[in-house]
C-alpha cells in the first residue's frame, strides 16, 4: 500500500511510518515541523519507501498518485504545546481534519483519526470505554484539544456515513518512548529529563491522579492492526494497567539513581483525575494488548534521553 501519514515527524507518526515500512509499505510523511523534528526521521531520508513532505495539513492539501490510507496524526498533542498554539490546535482538528477527509475521498483512501483519551474529558466513568461520552470542559484551558479531537471524530463519522469513505477511529491513552521531545510536558518526558539532570521531580497537586502508559512500539502495532481491521466505531488503545503519578516518579527515581527527590506544584485547571482504558473491545476484535511493562519501558526511555541529553 501507498500511505500518507500526517503528522509524520512527531513522536507517534515517526514510530508509524517505520512500521508501515517495515511491513512492505511506502510512506508519503506529511509535516508542518512546528512540533514535529526532522531528527526523528532522518534515518528515512534515501529510502525510497519514504517521501517527505513539508506542508501545513490545514491549508490546501495535494498529494500525487494513488492512496490506499491516510493516517491523521497532525496535532500538537501535549499539554506545553496545545497551551502555547490553542489556534493552531482547534485548527487542526477541524480544518485539517476536513482537509485530509477530502484528500481520502477523493483518491478512495481508507483515513484513520489518531483521537485521544482526552475526549473523555475528567472523566465520571471508570475505566473508560468507547461508548462513554465524556465529561469535558469545552471552555477551559486544555478544551482547545479535546474539542478539536472530538469535532475530528464527529466529521469522520460524518465523512463516512455522508460520502462513504472508510473510516477509523482511535483513542489513544499516554503513550510514551524514544522521540518524545524534552519537557514536552508529558509526565514521562519530564520527570525522566529532570531526573537526568539532577532536578526535583515536579508533580502536580498530591501526585495521587492516575495515568496508564503504553510503551510506543505495543501502540504503533495497536494503530496499524486497527487501521487494517474492519470496525468503523471508535476503539481505546492504551495500557489497562493504572498508576498514580507519584508511583511513576518513584519509578523513575529509582531507574535513574537520581537523588533529586519530588517538589510540588499547584493542579493545573481541568487535569483529569483518573484515565484507564477499557481494551475490550480491541482484545476480541484484534487480539491485541501491550506487551512492554512499565519498567522495561522506562528503561530503553532512560537511555535514548541519556543519548539525547548527552547531545
Amino acid at each position: 500500500m501507498r500511505i500518507l501519514i500526517t503528522g509524520a515527524a512527531g513522536f507517534l507518526g515517526s514510530h508509524l511510518a517505520d512500521l508501515f515500512i517495515a511491513r512492505g509499505h511506502s510512506v508519503v510523511g506529511m509535516d508542518n515541523l512546528i512540533t514535529g523534528s526532522p531528527d526523528n526521521i532522518a534515518h528515512l531520508i534515501g529510502n525510497p519507501n519514504f517521501h517527505f513532505i513539508r506542508h501545513d495539513v490545514t491549508e490546501f492539501l495535494y498529494v500525487a498518485g494513488p492512496l490506499d490510507g491516510i493516517l491523521h496524526f497532525a496535532s500538537p498533542a501535549s499539554p506545553v504545546d496545545y497551551l502555547e498554539l490553542p489556534i493552531q490546535t482547534l485548527k487542526v482538528g477541524s480544518h485539517g481534519t476536513h482537509k485530509a477527509l477530502g484528500l481520502a475521498k477523493a483518491k478512495g483512501a481508507r483515513f484513520l483519526l489518531a483521537s485521544t483519551s482526552e475526549v473523555y474529558g475528567d472523566p465520571q466513568v471508570h475505566p473508560q470505554s468507547e461508548d462513554y461520552w465524556g465529561h469535558v470542559n469545552p471552555v477551559g484551558p486544555r478544551g482547545v484539544y479535546d474539542e478539536a479531537k472530538r469535532f475530528a471524530e464527529a466529521m469522520t463519522m460524518a465523512y463516512h456515513r455522508y460520502h462513504g469513505v472508510d473510516t477509523r477511529i482511535i483513542r489513544i491513552f499516554n503513550t510514551y518512548g524514544p522521540r518524545m521531545r524534552a519537557r514536552d510536558g508529558r509526565v514521562v518526558s519530564n520527570f525522566i529529563v529532570q531526573a537526568l539532570l539532577g532536578e526535583p521531580l515536579t508533580i502536580y497537586g498530591e501526585g495521587l491522579q492516575t495515568r496508564s502508559f503504553c510503551y510506543v512500539a505495543d501502540l504503533v502495532e495497536g494503530v496499524y492492526q486497527a487501521f487494517m481491521a474492519d470496525r468503523v466505531d471508535p476503539m481505546n488503545l492504551g495500557n489497562p494497567e493504572e498508576f498514580t503519578v507519584r508511583e511513576l516518579a518513584e519509578r523513575v527515581l529509582a531507574l535513574t539513581g537520581s537523588k533529586a527527590g519530588i517538589v510540588t506544584r499547584p493542579l493545573p485547571t481541568d487535569d483529569p483525575r483518573v484515565r484507564q482504558p477499557d481494551i475490550r473491545v480491541v482484545k476480541e476484535l484484534l487480539g491485541w494488548g501491550p506487551k512492554v511493562a512499565l519498567d522495561d519501558g522506562l528503561v530503553r526511555t532512560v537511555e535514548y534521553f541519556r543519548r539525547v541529553l548527552g547531545k
